[in-house]
């Protein structure tokens, strides 16, 4: 399994580089490989844990439903990353879902199979309890930046991310390859697309973002947003989208 061959248009880092190579051979060996059409739901909030998936082809989306109905998007995985949470107390549940974004391939992991290849190699049960500390860290940086500075600083913070996960350097900018609506933008800091529209329009009056012939956001001025959200300079495994 080469997790690292990703299309040429993507600038990741996946949440499986944590782990060693042989870690992901073994990995690879344990899984049942499965296509899914897009819209599919892998698993749902409060559903038992018990399996991971991993990412072969596609982008699969960890979403949450707020108090007032709203779905919020907490992360978008592709290819080679690692999605799911391991049931270690016997009756924990998913705190997100996870729904197809587009027709794609997982790699499902069966949590016995798992325990069975960490009892054989306790090199592999280690670099799981980095893994699992490194998607906290995700999921709390993402918190601090929707909780502490606001919509705008939100927003900031989510197109830095989207330009670590799908950026690639064109001749004005950063390039985002993956084309979001601004209602997509909008379900990933929690707020509507009308507020989107008129931050980014800000934005643009204000040339730090603009768009490409191909209709692709370009970010133009980075360090204006790393300002705006009081960037902390966070390791690309951690700042990502």
């Amino acid at each position: 399994m080469k997790t690292r061959d990703i299309p040429s248009d993507y600038n990741s880092v996946q949440n499986t580089e944590i782990f060693s190579e042989q870690t992901l051979r073994l990995l690879d060996e344990l899984m049942m490989e499965c296509k899914i059409k897009k819209g599919t739901m892998l698993f749902m909030d409060n559903e038992a844990a018990g399996k991971l998936y991993f990412v072969r082809e596609g982008i699969i989306k960890g979403t949450k439903m707020t108090e007032d109905g709203k779905e919020l998007v907490l992360s978008m995985f592709q290819n080679g990353d690692l999605i799911g949470e391991l049931n270690a107390l016997g009756d924990e549940k998913h705190n997100f879902s996870a729904v197809a974004s587009t027709d794609s391939v997982v790699g499902v992991i069966q949590q016995a199979d798992l325990e069975e290849m960490m009892r054989k190699h306790g090199e592999v049960a280690i670099e799981f309890v980095r893994w699992t500390g490194l998607m906290h860290q995700i999921t709390r940086s993402k918190l601090r930046d929707l909780m502490l500075y606001g919509k705008n600083g939100a927003l900031c913070s989510t197109l830095i991310r989207l330009s670590n996960s799908y950026g690639k350097m064109g001749k004005d900018g950063i390039v985002l390859t993956l084309q979001l609506t601004n209602a997509e933008l909008a379900e990933l800091i929690g707020t509507s697309r009308e507020t989107v529209n008129r931050m980014l329009g800000v934005l643009k009056k204000d040339k730090v973002i603009d768009h490409d012939e191909n209709g692709n956001l370009v970010i133009t001025d980075l360090d204006y947003l790393k300002n705006e959200c009081n960037c902390e300079e966070c390791p690309l495994q951690v700042c990502r989208i």
